[in-house]
């Protein structure tokens, strides 16, 4: 880490600036990318954060998930803050700070940076100068039929140039590609733990559409008549083909659509600013949609529910967390369906638990001691299917202080699980239901209590999520996790955490669950359970019962009985 930051110090005087900025994300502004600048220059491994190099200080700002987490890695070497104190940012004043304008987005620049400091466009990313990394290999992207996505791409376009009809301009551009995913129906493996393939789409209000990105990996695509060679236009000839496009406006997303892009299109159009509509079209599932995503779920609750049985009842030997991990992957394996992890899984006992987003590896993983909880949250990328779950496990009696804060984040969970969405329609309003009983021992926990997920896509998505902000209306079939949780530094961490889907029957709105997983019952103070608790905790574990347990061999599923 050092070694590289004092190679990136020696760029800054060619360049004129004072300081560069290091974001997390790549071009695509993907969660999870197979560049990371940001782990190179602080050796920081979370999903979410922003570094500045200055010349005799550092800076690392991240948000409440990583805040143990940045301390370990980073904190010898960096000063380290929420993202909050980034906004109008008075750490480092009358600075000329250089960014590379493919990382960032104009609205980014501006909150964070420009009040108080000269920010410097470098068209060579100064990281990539200091440590080239190998290009891996990618698969060439595919194409899902209309019966795996329940809707044609036509249809979906349609939709699109409706709403830019609607906002009077000529073409929108879709920067994010989770949402050309969606759109055109195809995926790919640019993305670590997500089918996300890396590209960009123009549509115009005529339904024409011209798909940006690498010819070479589009082959399939053309063969299979998903796009015309017309219809696609290679990545470096761009900046020339846009000028070619009549018209006279474009929408962009300035969530997504970089500074670089943002000033490209703006060189011969005008610059309308929207929320891209793909996100909320894509957030609500169609009937095929939540169906896969059930059948999904069933695969994967098989797959947990049998390493739960194995590492409470079989394993007798003692392993740690990174061997643990190795065991749960091995087991969603066995089903043929299975793709890989929807991410790195968090496989943290005692301590490390209190982690929020703990990454094991062979160097700083503990082994899984009986006295200890375990905190293990995992998912999986199937076809059809996108699965994310979290339990929290004990292996011999606890504390009466752990049990009754494990319960009243069960509690939480339910609350969750059990909201009527006629009434409490939004995000905000329900991560309070979440936090209710915590509160009432004045505990907190420093994330969201829910997040989009996607279709085979993403496993975090937007625009809906539970927190105590989020304000977007919660609607039939989407998918939400439910996940509180309570931390305790040095000791231990506890969250649960199902998915969700907005079922509507007679007009009434509620959750039904996704997830189907028997949920830990030997960390439950059931005094402090009401009748109605207990009763839905007894009606998830018949359902659990009914879906997977002939799946399961004779001593499993009499296992899985008990909870019943």
């Amino acid at each position: 880490m050092k070694k590289y930051i004092n190679k990136l110090r020696k760029k800054f005087k060619k360049y004129s600036i004072d300081g560069y900025v290091v974001p997390k994300n790549d071009d695509y502004f993907t969660e999870y990318s197979k560049i990371n600048r940001l782990k190179i220059i602080s050796n920081f491994s979370g999903s979410a954060g922003l570094a500045v190099i200055l010349k005799n200080k550092n800076f690392l700002f991240t948000d409440g998930r990583y805040t143990i987490q940045s301390h370990q890695e980073s904190g010898k070497n960096f000063n380290i803050y929420g993202f909050e104190k980034l906004i109008n940012c008075n750490l480092f004043k009358n600075l000329t700070l250089g960014i590379d304008p493919n990382l960032f987005t104009n609205t980014q620049v501006k909150n964070y940076f420009l009040k108080n400091n000269h920010i410097k466009h470098i068209h060579k990313n100064l990281i990539d100068e200091i440590k080239k990394e190998k290009n891996s290999k990618s698969i060439p992207f595919f194409s899902l039929d209309k019966k795996i996505v329940g809707e044609n791409i036509s249809s979906k376009i349609k939709k699109i140039s409706k709403y830019l009809k609607k906002n009077k301009s000529d073409y929108i551009f879709i920067s994010a590609p989770e949402n050309v995913a969606w759109i055109l129906n195809i995926r790919g493996g640019d993305s670590p733990n997500s089918p996300v393939p890396n590209l960009r789409l123009i549509i115009s209000k005529t339904n024409k559409i011209f798909l940006i990105s690498k010819k070479d990996k589009c082959k399939k695509l053309i063969k299979n008549k998903i796009i015309k060679m017309s219809q696609l236009i290679d990545i470096d000839k761009f900046p020339k083909e846009i000028l070619k496009l009549s018209g006279k406006s474009f929408i962009i997303d300035d969530k997504s659509c970089s500074i670089f892009y943002e000033n490209l299109i703006k060189s011969k159009f005008k610059i309308i600013k929207r929320e891209d509509p793909t996100y909320s079209l894509k957030a609500i599932k169609n009937k095929t949609e939540i169906k896969n995503m059930i059948n999904a779920h069933i695969l994967d609750g098989v797959a947990l529910t049998k390493f739960i049985y194995w590492i409470k009842k079989i394993n007798k030997k003692q392993i740690n967390e990174v061997m643990a991990a190795k065991k749960l992957e091995m087991f969603r394996k066995i089903n043929k369906s299975f793709l890989y992890p929807s991410f790195d899984t968090i496989a943290g006992t005692g301590k490390n638990g209190a982690i929020v987003h703990y990454r094991a590896n062979n160097k700083n993983c503990r082994k899984i001691h009986r006295k200890d909880i375990f905190l293990c949250d995992s998912g999986g990328q199937y076809k059809y299917g996108t699965t994310d779950v979290t339990r929290t496990l004990c292996f011999s009696n606890q504390k009466q202080s752990i049990k009754n804060i494990y319960t009243k984040v069960l509690k939480g969970h339910i609350a969750v699980a059990t909201t009527n969405i006629n009434k409490d329609n939004i995000g905000k309003k329900i991560d309070k239901r979440a936090r209710k009983f915590l509160k009432e021992s004045n505990l907190d926990y420093a994330h969201g209590t829910g997040h989009g997920v996607g279709f085979f896509l993403n496993v975090h998505e937007g625009p809906q999520s539970i927190n105590k902000i989020n304000k977007v209306k919660i609607k039939e079939g989407m998918i939400l996790s439910n996940e509180p949780g309570y931390y305790k530094k040095n000791n231990y961490g506890i969250r649960i955490e199902n998915l969700v889907y907005v079922k509507n029957q007679s007009g009434h709105l509620f959750f039904e669950n996704l997830t189907m997983v028997p949920i830990e019952k030997d960390l439950i103070n059931y005094n402090l359970l009401s009748s109605y608790e207990k009763n839905y905790l007894f009606k998830y574990h018949i359902d659990v019962y009914s879906k997977i347990s002939k799946y399961l061999n004779h001593d499993e599923r009499s296992w899985l009985a008990s909870f019943i």
